[in-house]
């Protein structure tokens, strides 16, 4: 589903996540691979499923994406310095890794007729059930354009600002914006074609 992973949990539960993270990245950083395993057990789910999101759900994509943000953060982990929570930290560093990927693929030629879009779809949630509209929303977010899909994204699941958006996509806040409606426009109608 399109929901982000931290709203649920109470204030209490996310004091003590990060409080662990700050252990474990301290660990880390000082070569601790067990921490760092610890801290990719963590937040895998998270990271892949943003990214996953950002791909339109390319299996082995948003998996490569994936390790290479935890190989990205393994490098970097040396200069963190606790300004923001490790999960807040990790998880911008896994937005900026699908993006740059995306900015790639816009100079090749487009490969959005991958029957792998798909893989991923269908797998259960939480509760272990998968439900249609969950599948069908992720369809048809699978199916829009890549920086229509970056902006809804970015901007209704992850909650950036237009501002941050066309910094990060190098556009124009106006065109952030319309990249925006254009992408719930088209949302709308392939999710009332289904229906």
């Amino acid at each position: 589903m399109l929901t982000a992973v931290n709203d649920t949990m109470p204030d209490a539960a996310l004091a003590t996540e990060a409080d662990d993270d700050r252990a474990l990245v301290t660990a880390a950083a000082s070569g601790g691979v067990a921490a760092f395993e610890a801290l990719y057990r963590r937040h895998a789910s998270r990271v892949h499923g943003v990214i996953a999101r950002l791909v339109g759900y390319h299996g082995a994509r948003a998996e490569d994406l994936t390790q290479e943000a935890f190989v990205r953060a393994w490098q970097a982990l040396p200069n963190f310095r606790f300004e923001s929570a490790f999960g807040t930290w990790l998880h911008r560093l896994a937005v900026n890794t699908a993006l740059m990927e995306l900015r790639g693929r816009r100079s090749r030629p487009f490969e959005d007729n991958d029957e792998e879009v798909f893989d991923t779809l269908g797998s259960a949630d939480s509760a272990g059930h998968v439900t249609a509209l969950s599948m069908d929303l992720e369809r048809a977010v699978a199916s829009l354009p890549p920086r229509a899909r970056a902006v809804l994204v970015l901007y209704d699941v992850e909650g950036w600002k237009h501002e941050e958006i066309a910094a990060e996509l190098g556009m124009a806040v106006g065109s952030s914006k319309a990249q925006l409606h254009r992408a719930r426009s088209l949302l709308r109608t392939r999710l009332g074609e289904q229906a």
